[in-house]
């Protein structure tokens, strides 16, 4: 049985519809915090800023690599540059990471979401 912490918050994919204020909304759902949105589902993520991304806190985007062409990255209101370790471990496993602030990415992810593309996106929350 999964735990709530294992659980996504819906189990598919779904375009990110607002965000700000700490959170997302999506699917008619709300949530505060960041969000790990994979083809198989929207999960809560614990990262709060860019620092904290790794090969750890994607390991869901590394388990699902084999659906997923692209990762956009949400990196909030700061600009990031991915370590290179990072980049090549995708890589390893064929997918693209593009980080970009929130709101780009939001948009970006939409677009590709909607046009039926293999995206995933990893969102940090923006105030």
């Amino acid at each position: 049985m999964a735990t709530s912490s294992d659980a996504p918050h819906l189990p598919r994919s779904a375009p990110i519809e607002a965000y700000g204020k700490g959170g997302f909304a999506f699917a008619e759902m709300s949530h505060r915090g960041s969000l790990l949105c994979l083809p198989d589902g929207i999960w809560a993520w614990q990262v709060t800023k860019p620092a904290e991304i790794d090969e750890y806190s994607l390991a869901r985007v590394f388990k699902a690599a084999n659906s997923i062409d692209t990762l956009i990255v949400g990196t909030g209101t700061e600009v990031w540059v991915p370590p290179r370790d990072l980049r090549e471990a995708l890589r390893a496993v064929r997918v693209v990471l593009d980080a970009m602030q929130t709101g780009p990415a939001i948009r970006t992810y939409n677009i590709m979401l909607g046009e039926r593309r293999r995206v995933a996106a990893a969102l940090i929350a923006v105030p």
